[in-house]
């Protein structure tokens, strides 16, 4: 089975800071990582391999520093790497990015399955799988949690989507985006960690895609909606109150009033 897992650099986002005045990311202020949901594509990837065999490439869009990502991918269980990566692809949303590679997965073609993770931890929009499938034109489906069938034309899953959980089949090939409920990523080998740092990341440029793509299809030019600010919640202070002894009375009534204030209660008591 040929797999192509979508992987994203992401920063450190417990240690990245935000530029409250300007309303972005510094992205500066913290390291990168792989997505942590990617993780756990590249992870149900890996197992399906170990099922029925085949070969896994990761594929990303970045700049050239995303190259790390692609190797970890590699020592976690990636056959190769490819880099999208070009000045015009830069300042993409999620339609420009899924457009993209879209072409680039079709380069790559054919191909049975793409696994993607749900979401990215820098946008939580979970759209850059589901458009990139619509761009494909397969079939696909989303927040899986687990993989309950796997066939060379056929897999069956399962999928949470609000409150309801379903077992669906998806013919091949087709996409699939998880959660992180699907399974538990292993850690790379020291000895596979170290081979690595000597893979070859295959990188295609706008050169590459250049009959396939106008400028006026990627990057900032390609995409409709662009983040004019980001807003940083303020922290929520509680406050707690404290009742002792003789003071049960007072404390009911003080619960009371608090759930009448926050129209917590149905009726009159």
């Amino acid at each position: 089975m040929q797999i192509i897992v979508l992987i994203k650099q992401v920063p450190e986002m417990d240690r990245v800071r935000f530029d409250s005045e300007k309303g972005v990311i510094d992205r500066k202020s913290a390291g990168v990582e792989i997505n942590p949901f990617d993780l756990n594509a590249l992870e149900t990837a890996v197992q399906i391999r170990e099922q029925i065999g085949g070969e896994i490439t990761a594929l990303s869009m970045g700049p050239g520093r995303a190259e790390k990502a692609l190797r970890e991918a590699i020592a976690r269980g990636a056959d190769r790497g490819i880099l999208l990566s070009d000045k015009k692809f830069a300042g993409a949303d999620t339609r420009s990015t899924s457009f993209t590679l879209a072409q680039a997965i079709k380069k790559l073609a054919p191909f049975d399955l793409v696994i993607a993770g749900e979401m990215t931890v820098d946008g939580d929009t979970a759209q850059v799988g589901p458009q990139t499938a619509e761009y494909l034109d397969i079939p696909h489906i989303a927040y899986v949690t687990s993989l309950d069938d796997i066939e060379v034309k056929n897999i069956t899953v399962t999928c949470n989507i609000w409150e309801g959980s379903y077992r669906k089949r998806l013919h091949l090939p087709g996409l699939i985006t998880v959660t992180k409920d699907i399974n538990f990523p292993r850690l790379p080998e020291l000895r596979a960690k170290m081979e690595s740092r000597e893979a070859e990341i295959t990188r295609w440029d706008y050169s590459t895609f250049s009959s396939l793509l106008s400028p006026e299809q990627i990057g900032l030019k390609g995409s409709p909606t662009q983040v004019k600010k980001i807003t940083i919640p303020p922290p929520i202070e509680r406050e707690g109150q404290v009742f002792s002894g003789e003071e049960l009375e007072k404390a009911v009534a003080a619960l009371e009033k608090i759930c009448r204030e926050k129209q917590l209660t149905g009726g009159q008591s």
